[in-house]
């Protein structure tokens, strides 16, 4: 019962954005349905970067690298009119594969300052690649001609591409919570808190932060194949470090809403992703200063706890 209790305002949720398309026809704002589509499929994003981060202890700067394989996959092969969405998405994943396991083999040799810092250098590597390809637009960035074809699934219509976030992310999640109780999620958990004994008990501690590493790379490159349907369009900055910082952000902000469990850490993203980019969307309307409004903000709840925890102990 109290498991249900815990779960059941989650569900609601859930279930609430399954039915916003059908609310925004009725009340005829079709706006938000991208709106909060592009916060589905980020939230995606954010829930990769969660296996690394929460579960495994390994902070990447440059996880908006794998938005940008999974944008670019769509967007060069759309140049060169072929929208077949399954090629566009095995293209994405073979990428995202290739470039973590190359990448993550290095990075996952180094910790702390090191690890963020060579992972940023990494997705600012392709990020310069893509604003020098001149031929897929460059800085302007590459439209979109024509949605991405799955047959039988028509993403043809901003909802068809929400309902695809939607069931993606529910995917993710409910796989994540499986992971997360399995053998190598207790693992790679384990490593996280101490390393030096999973290591001294025989694990093989790279080649499972490794694993991870690139299933979180596919995971976000589905994103970006969703994000540039969306949007019709793929752009440098989805490579861009401010995109990669902000996921973190979402990941930390979900994280101190959602202090407890393992199941409430996979919850995490959700709110997250949607408090951070629903305060944006509220700022923006509100000031044109509210980049610097939002900055005292995050700073603020990150505090919060900090300042919370010294005072309970002089009390």
């Amino acid at each position: 019962m109290n498991s249900l209790k815990k779960t059941l305002p989650f569900g609601l949720l859930m279930l609430t954005l399954l039915a916003l398309p059908l609310l925004a026809a009725v009340v005829n704002e079709p706006f938000y349905v991208t709106l909060i589509g592009r916060m589905l499929i980020l939230t995606i994003a954010v829930a990769s970067l969660n296996l690394l981060i929460s579960f495994g202890g390994m902070v990447s700067f440059g996880h908006a690298l794998y938005i940008g394989l999974g944008a670019y996959a769509v967007g060069v092969l759309n140049y060169y009119e072929i929208n077949n969405g399954y090629a566009q998405l095995a293209l994405a994943a073979a990428l995202s594969i290739v470039v973590a396991g190359l990448s993550g083999a290095i990075v996952l040799r180094t910790t702390g300052i090191a690890f963020i810092m060579i992972s940023l250098a990494f997705a600012q590597m392709f990020y310069f690649l893509a604003v020098s390809l001149k031929q897929f637009g460059g800085d302007d960035g590459l439209p979109l001609s024509a949605r991405s074809d799955f047959g039988v699934f028509d993403l043809s219509s901003d909802a068809a591409v929400y309902y695809a976030a939607w069931l993606t992310l529910v995917i993710v999640l409910l796989g994540t919570q499986r992971w997360a109780h399995s053998r190598f999620g207790t693992v790679l958990r384990a490593a996280k808190a101490n390393p030096e004994r999973m290591a001294a008990l025989g694990f093989p501690l790279l080649r499972y932060q490794l694993a991870a590493y690139v299933l979180a790379a596919v995971i976000c490159a589905i994103a970006g194949v969703l994000l540039t349907n969306l949007a019709r369009f793929t752009s440098p900055s989805y490579l861009a470090w401010s995109l990669s910082g902000e996921l973190i952000v979402m990941v930390v902000l979900g994280t101190l809403m959602c202090r407890g469990s393992i199941n409430a850490t996979v919850a995490a993203p959700v709110l997250g992703t949607l408090v951070f980019l629903g305060v944006e969307e509220v700022l923006k309307a509100s000031t044109e200063h509210w980049a610097a409004i939002l900055g005292v903000l995050i700073v603020a709840v990150v505090l919060l706890p900090i300042l919370r925890a010294k005072w309970s102990a002089k009390a």
